[in-house]
């Protein structure tokens, strides 16, 4: 079992910017222990009003897009304007594969050797919603910590997308030019959540690719219901090996952050997002409650076995079951 320090160890060194005592909050967040849960809250609230104070900038696309490449030349780029950069994955898949994401933090390795950058791998064998849950308080906590720009990046897809949609200022969405018609009917949906599409690896012989896609792409953009902000979502190409349209991508970003700052719906976008954590902690509170009610397990087998042999129907069953175990107390 890890060491662990009291609450002032943790809050201290994350508002001193200690790089050790952050990754050690953030062990905390990811533990499934009791008390560490607790301790990691308690930090956590200490730290809430140094939170909030970064831009928060969503990136997915299909596998083999190349967001590790993008990231880090994004990322270098952002460094040196003087920005502090953190980079936070969500991956879905691990779940299945019990792999280590460890391998995005090799493969960005010009940037997690920058000392104003910091690479922080989401634990694999575990829920997507337990892993976006995680991913919003370590967040919190690389805020407070003074990172100023937060990327957020999906390794997997599809539900993935959702998540990080619902908790960044702005969703990236990267594409490759001539993909393909299969792949529309997946794009179309991750499409409506993006505030700026950018078409990847727009250099040598496939620039002229590249700018064919960015035109088609606006002109199916233009079919999407306007966005409750007022924002046109641009689609731009860039190219992460010679770093043409990079600085394009984040006077982008600069740009919405602008607009939704001066119109307010930056401000009703984090409020939402808050609200919808708040009903998803919830729900996962109530579902864990209700399935620690005793004596829950004999009735559960019972009517799956009503259920099975078709002499009782789903919903009743449903009905059943919450009767006797919720309108009781």
């Amino acid at each position: 079992m890890p060491t662990r320090f009291p609450p002032d160890y943790y809050i201290n060194g994350i508002l001193d910017g200690d790089r050790l005592r952050l990754s050690r909050a953030i062990t905390l967040i990811e533990s499934r222990r009791v008390d560490d849960q607790e301790l990691a809250q308690n930090v956590l609230e200490a730290l809430l009003p140094k939170t909030g104070n970064s831009i928060r900038i969503g990136i997915t696309g299909v596998p083999g897009v190349g967001k590790s490449t993008f990231i880090e030349a994004f990322g270098t780029y952002l460094t040196t304007l003087g920005n502090k950069l953190a980079v936070l994955t969500i991956d879905p898949t691990s779940q299945r594969s019990g792999g280590s994401l460890l391998g995005d933090k090799t493969r960005m390795e010009t940037l997690s050797m920058n000392s104003s950058a910091y690479i922080r791998p989401s634990p694999a064998g575990d829920s997507l919603g337990g892993v976006a849950h995680r991913t919003r308080e370590t967040m919190l906590l690389c805020e407070a910590a003074g990172f100023d720009v937060i990327l957020v990046e999906t390794v997997g897809v599809g539900q993935s997308e959702t998540v990080v949609h619902g908790m960044v200022d702005f969703f990236l969405l990267l594409m490759l030019a001539g993909a393909g018609d299969e792949l529309q009917g997946m794009k179309r949906g991750i499409m409506e959540l993006a505030d700026a599409l950018a078409i990847t690896k727009a250099d040598g012989e496939n620039v002229s690719a590249a700018t064919r896609a960015r035109v088609e792409y606006q002109n199916a953009l233009h079919l999407f219901p306007p966005t409750d902000s007022g924002w046109i979502p641009p689609v731009l190409t860039c190219s992460a090996l010679t770093n043409v349209g990079i600085i394009d991508v984040w006077q982008t970003v600069q740009t919405y952050q602008q607009l939704t700052t001066q119109n307010g719906s930056r401000v009703l976008r984090r409020q939402e997002q808050q609200l919808t954590w708040f009903r998803s902690l919830l729900r996962q509170g109530l579902e864990r409650q209700f399935y620690e009610e005793p004596n829950l397990h004999q009735q559960l087998l019972a009517l799956e076995a009503q259920i099975r042999s078709g002499t009782l129907l789903p919903a009743p069953a449903v009905q059943k079951l919450l009767r006797s175990n919720l309108h009781s107390r």
